[in-house]
């Protein structure tokens, strides 16, 4: 049975937390964003890098 270190195992609760709250990025979720946006690479670029922006002041990402 093959053992996972103190941080790989911090990396998947961080991940399982991820999940519960829904900020996993699905391939499906990506296809409704990029459809909501009507494709617009910039469109999709600046919301993305506005979610970046509000996860970090929250706390949620480094």
């Amino acid at each position: 049975m093959k053992q996972i270190s103190n941080k790989e195992y911090e990396k998947y609760q961080q991940y399982q937390t991820d999940k519960l709250h829904g900020r996993i990025l699905t391939p499906s979720g990506l296809r409704v964003v990029c459809a909501s946006l009507d494709n617009d690479p910039e469109k999709i670029g600046k919301h993305m890098l506005e979610r970046l922006a509000k996860f970090r002041n929250e706390g949620i990402v480094e």
